[in-house]
């Protein structure tokens, strides 16, 4: 076990109680909370899914960055709100007795949470937030910037939700009755604070009734499809079949397949995609076979400083990840085998039909109408 967890307080639920008779088991327990009787943040620890749920609780900024670096919360949302809530817990751990030293310590919590991970752009939105929070603080109560802190990430979980709500809604639309779709990655409540991105949009069309069925990408080498995404489905109880990420293409090219949904871990401002790796093959492929990909984003998932693709930071993981598969108990690499592992790759934006926002779906000129949906604008309707 990692050494950041020493000390912290570890919850295991039996797996077989359902998510979402879990969340009412935990009060409503979402994937990233703050525990006001403990003063603490809760995460649930995700790399022991689907095997075992465990709660995990930290009261130290810096065992927050580690678990952003080393994926016990994972997904750009849920990276946010840990990051917003890792600052609230800087601010109760410094000693600072006036507001300018206890802005100093801020800033230097805020640069260990940002170099946990490159590529999402939601930690660095997020802390930008509360920096900005603590900077517009015009008080001189250092105990009473430390509530405001809290309560400011507080905002950005619970707006999080709402977001993903109203994504949900946008997104449920586009579904017909009877639609297949291919779904990569992770995208559901485990990747956001509640609810979902890419996966809310499923849901809520199951949830209004319409029948459909989800194709699951492996997504290699984490496996956060076979992993999280057929667990999250198992629990809502749509249907749905695990498929190895090279199987996408059969599937679509066959015609077995009415739609492509995935996130984003940032969005440049000419609509290319950086998201998990193995995205970019599958959009190609439903391009060339003429089904439409659909990559759903919240608006603080979009970069505009970055004028397209090429400029979003790619973050490289441990080569582990890749020569550690194991078969039956054997290793399937040969021993002294070295790996790239690349954790995202950019999809370039004349492969998407849409970037679906709480704002509404965004649709080509992206320039132009991801803008739009930035400043708040209602794209509920298509934009030509």
């Amino acid at each position: 076990m990692h050494s950041f967890y020493n000390g912290c307080r570890e919850t295991r639920i039996h797996l077989t109680l359902s998510l979402r008779a879990f969340f009412v088991h935990q009060r409503l327990m979402r994937t990233v909370e703050w525990d006001y009787d403990r003063s603490q943040l809760r995460m649930i620890e995700q790399r022991l899914l689907p095997a075992e749920l465990k709660i995990v609780s930290f009261d130290d900024y810096r065992q927050v960055a580690a678990a952003i670096r080393d994926m016990v919360v994972r997904g750009a949302p849920a990276i946010g709100a840990a990051a917003a809530f890792g600052l609230a817990l800087a601010a109760r751990q410094s000693s600072a007795r006036d507001v300018t030293s206890l802005r100093a310590d801020l800033k230097d919590a805020a640069e260990v949470l940002q170099e946990a991970r490159p590529t999402a752009v939601n930690l660095s939105w997020a802390l930008k937030r509360m920096m900005q929070a603590a900077i517009q603080y015009e008080g001189s109560d250092a105990v009473e910037l430390r509530d405001l802190l809290l309560a400011e990430a507080q905002r950005i979980a619970d707006e999080d939700v709402a977001i993903n709500e109203r994504m949900a809604t946008h997104g449920a639309r586009l579904i017909d009755d009877g639609d297949t779709i291919i779904h990569h990655c992770n995208t559901g409540a485990l990747a956001t604070v509640d609810w979902g991105t890419a996966l809310g949009v499923i849901r809520k069309a199951h949830e209004l009734g319409k029948r459909v069925h989800v194709l699951v990408d492996e997504t290699r080498p984490r496996l956060q499809g076979a992993r999280l995404t057929a667990w999250e489905l198992q629990q809502y109880g749509i249907p749905y079949e695990i498929i190895s990420d090279n199987a996408a293409g059969y599937f679509l090219r066959s015609g077995q397949v009415q739609k492509v949904l995935f996130g984003a871990d940032r969005v440049a401002a000419n609509g290319d995609v950086a998201n998990k790796i193995g995205t970019y093959m599958l959009a190609l492929a439903a391009y060339d076979n003429g089904v439409p990909a659909y990559s759903v984003v919240p608006t603080s998932t979009i970069d505009l400083s970055l004028a397209h693709g090429g400029l979003i930071p790619i973050e490289e993981r441990d080569p582990g990840e890749v020569l550690g598969l194991q078969v039956e108990g054997q290793p399937v690499v040969p021993p002294g085998s070295k790996a790239r592992n690349p954790a995202f790759d950019v999809t370039p934006h004349r492969l998407l039909t849409g970037i679906i926002t709480e704002n509404g779906v965004v649709y080509p000129p992206f320039e132009e109408n991801l803008a739009r949906a930035v400043r708040g604008e209602n794209l509920a309707e298509k934009t030509e």
